[in-house]
């Protein structure tokens, strides 16, 4: 605006950065009467406000603003009562700096609006409100304008929710009446726990403060590497409500374990004994289940301060509350008010013993969820439709997992400072996790297979030259073990242990050669992860070619069916119809048919999922694909918020993907060819709802209807006979006779 100037603005809130979801970023914000040329950090902001409240627990945002600056906080307190909660270093700095105050409720603005928990149109609003930088009614003139420019292509509905944001937003904005004197005594919280080891208080906690330009070269490690399982120490508390568990009505099925994208829903199955020492707060029924003694009991325990509250647990939940029509066995409630107790029960949950995983049905959804997870409280969007994945292969074979990752998605929540996700079980072992090139997953992957597949060959070279100083019985165990289940693999461990006890006392160059390689001799599974932007894009090549090999090597696919992490591209996964960057017009032609193209090879094994619709098959395809002596592939149906669905429910809608025929769920196993049955298992029923009654529930489709009716018509029509044809051709192949081929 020509006549208004406001010389410097920084704004604090969450955004989809380098961490998606409950990170804190800043963005700086200039304001001048003369063009702005270059691009100028704020250090003394006129105006902050903090979007998220949860953040004043832990940082001191108001440091740097001026005198008379304007602080704006979203706020779930009134005005009357947010002085009251503030620590007091905010207080002091408000009082000192002379600062005007404004509260608002925004979260309680955007659920009254229909906007769920967006609130970046509210937050934009009070921001023209009350600074100054455009006169009040035209600067709500231009966020409408600009709201019809964002959302108008998806629907009048949209629109209209925001506009009712905007005009509510007034109505709920405060002023806040600044006390003359400091009345709190809080105090800012510890970045992370006292309990966290020296490196996390040292180094990692300063990045978490955002304060890691201030670290000396000297506290970095020597060798450039970081700890691992360190997720566990940020504690974000950005749930607004968390799951609580109800022990009655619970039928202990796993579901919501399995489904939670942050690893913070957790099962054990323990003995009662260990209830000696639990809080008063902790609960705790009788394990189900002919399997378990009869003095186990099973708890299920949500971490309250990692959870980001997305409720996908509650939407997959089966089991209902005969007495309390409309709740579950577990169902969303305020986080704060249960974060102290719940807190320690966490606490004292972690500290019970894992069951022995030797024991366990690990090929069923409950007996997965009873192995600890290795991929933890990633930093992954809230709801996030890939993560779910990534953790069940970890509980499944995460302690002897190597893991080529691809550029994405999977590589920012993966391995993304200040802090790792992957994490150790209590022996110490976790998953060996590296991320190369966007482009060369597979053949970086390939590598690690071919140096495993060396080192286990060289190793058992060493071992049988050292049979007389060892013992030619434990030689002959350890280089004959099949381990094909946990059972197997477990006791392959044990030799080992006993192995590298007697290598530590041989003085010979061969038994420290062999001594560093031990560990080769258990069997190790070596994975593949990335996107459709990699596997049906730009490292097809590369995927092509190591599925064509006969090396073991896993392959998961994580099917956003877009390019996810660059701002939703897209690839040749969109299927026709959708809309996405580069195809705005909607994708005319077909998604790419990845898994029958590899069915061609008639030596991988090849499995499509989504764990929405079907959790058992899910299962059933990582453990048949890990334990198949040969190259496989996993398409996991991974849905995205580019999708344009509203989240809660993003699981559950996974099943209209299936039942429309756009998403068949199927195994093909070789080795069932080599037994003359037919290797390819369709895993769904035939399509029994159209292909728009699962497009038209997602933004990316419906979008279309809006901008270009008719092409949209014309494009779900040809959807529909994508799927009709997808469906037949698998159906012809899976009700082929291989015995009669044969002698034909």
């Amino acid at each position: 605006s020509k006549n208004s100037f406001f010389p410097v603005v920084s704004t604090t809130f969450p955004t989809k950065s380098s961490r998606p979801r409950g990170s804190q970023t800043i963005s700086h914000l200039r304001f001048g009467p003369q063009p702005i040329h270059s691009t100028y950090l704020v250090n003394r902001p006129n105006f902050v406000a903090c979007h998220q409240p949860v953040f004043l627990e832990k940082y001191d945002i108001l440091s740097e603003a001026v005198e008379g600056a304007t602080f704006l906080l979203n706020s779930p307190e009134p005005p009357e009562d947010v002085w009251s909660v503030l620590p007091r270093l905010y207080q002091e700095q408000i009082l000192k700096k002379k600062m005007k105050f404004y509260v608002i409720d925004a979260y309680k603005v955007a659920k009254e609006a229909g906007l769920g928990v967006r609130i970046n149109t509210i937050m934009q609003t009070c921001f023209f409100a009350i600074s100054g930088v455009l006169p009040k009614e035209e600067a709500l003139q231009a966020i409408k304008h600009s709201i019809e420019k964002t959302y108008g292509r998806r629907g009048e509905h949209i629109v209209k929710m925001n506009f009712d944001a905007v005009d509510k937003t007034l109505a709920n904005l405060h002023a806040v009446d600044v006390p003359q004197q400091v009345t709190s005594d809080r105090e800012l919280s510890a970045i992370v726990p006292a309990d966290a080891p020296r490196f996390i208080k040292e180094v990692t906690a300063e990045m978490m403060a955002g304060h890691g330009d201030r670290l000396p070269v000297s506290a970095m490690p020597d060798d450039g590497t970081f700890p691992t399982d360190t997720t566990k120490w940020e504690k974000r508390n950005i749930a607004l409500e968390i799951p609580v568990w109800d022990k009655n009505v619970c039928i202990q099925c796993g579901k919501c374990s399995m489904i939670c994208p942050h690893a913070t829903i957790r099962m054990k199955v323990y003995p009662k004994s260990f209830l000696e020492n639990a809080p008063a707060t902790f609960k705790w029924t009788p394990a189900k289940g002919k399997e378990f003694s009869q003095d186990s009991v099973f708890t299920l325990q949500v971490a309250p301060e990692d959870c980001t509250g997305c409720g996908s647990c509650v939407s997959v939940c089966p089991a209902k509350n005969k007495q309390q029509p409309g709740l579950k066995a577990i169902n969303m409630a305020p986080q704060a008010p249960l974060r102290e107790k719940e807190r320690e029960n966490y606490r004292f949950f972690l500290s019970l013993p894992d069951y022995d995983r030797s024991k366990l049905k690990i090929g069923t959804v409950k007996g997965s969820q009873l192995l600890r997870p290795l991929f933890e409280y990633s930093g992954a969007c809230a709801g996030c439709g890939e993560t779910p994945y990534i953790k069940l292969l970890t509980q499944l074979f995460g302690d002897r997992a190597v893991i080529a990752n691809a550029t994405g998605c999977s590589s920012i929540y993966g391995g993304n400072l200040p802090t790792t996700p992957y994490a150790k079980n209590q022996e110490g072992r976790g998953p060996a996790w590296s991320n190369s090139l966007f482009e060369d997953c597979g053949e970086f992957g390939y590598g690690m297979r071919l140096a495993v597949d060396r080192n286990s060959a060289f190793a058992r070279e060493l071992l049988k030259g050292l049979a007389p100083n060892l013992g030619e019985g434990l030689v002959q165990e350890i280089l004959e073990s099949k381990q094909g289940d946990e059972k197997e693999i477990n006791a392959q461990r044990e030799r080992v242990k006993t192995l590298t006890h007697q290598l530590k006392n041989l003085s010979s160059t061969t038994a420290s050669r062999l001594l560093s390689l031990a560990d080769y001799l258990v069997k190790k599974s070596v994975w593949c992860i990335g996107g459709d932007g990699w596997a049906y894009d730009i490292g097809y090549g590369g995927l092509d070619h190591i599925l064509a090999s006969e090396r073991n090597i896993n392959v998961l696919v994580l099917d956003t069916e877009v390019y996810s992490n660059t701002g939703g591209q897209m690839s040749k996964a969109t299927p026709r119809a959708a809309v996405a960057k580069f195809c705005a017009g909607g994708k005319p032609t077909a998604k790419k048919d990845l898994g029958l193209m590899i069915m061609t090879y008639r030596h991988v094994y090849v499995a499509q999922v989504a764990i929405g619709a079907n959790d058992a098959q899910t299962v059933r395809s990582f453990v048949e694909a890990e334990s198949y002596d040969g190259p496989s592939l996993i398409i996991a149906y991974s849905h995205c918020i580019a999708h344009g669905t509203y989240i809660a429910e993003a699981f559950p809608h996974q099943k209209a993907a299936v039942e429309s025929g756009h998403w068949p769920l199927y195994r093909y196993n070789p080795e069932l060819a080599s037994e003359g049955k037919n290797p390819l298992q369709l895993d769904c029923k035939a399509p029994k709802i159209p292909v728009e009654d699962y497009a038209y529930e997602e933004t990316r489709y419906k979008m279309l209807t809006l901008s270009k009716p008719d092409e949209a018509k014309r494009l779900i029509r040809l959807a529909q006979s994508d799927a009709d044809m997808k469906w037949r051709i698998y159906e012809h192949l899976a009700s082929m006779d291989l015995t009669s081929l044969r002698e034909g």
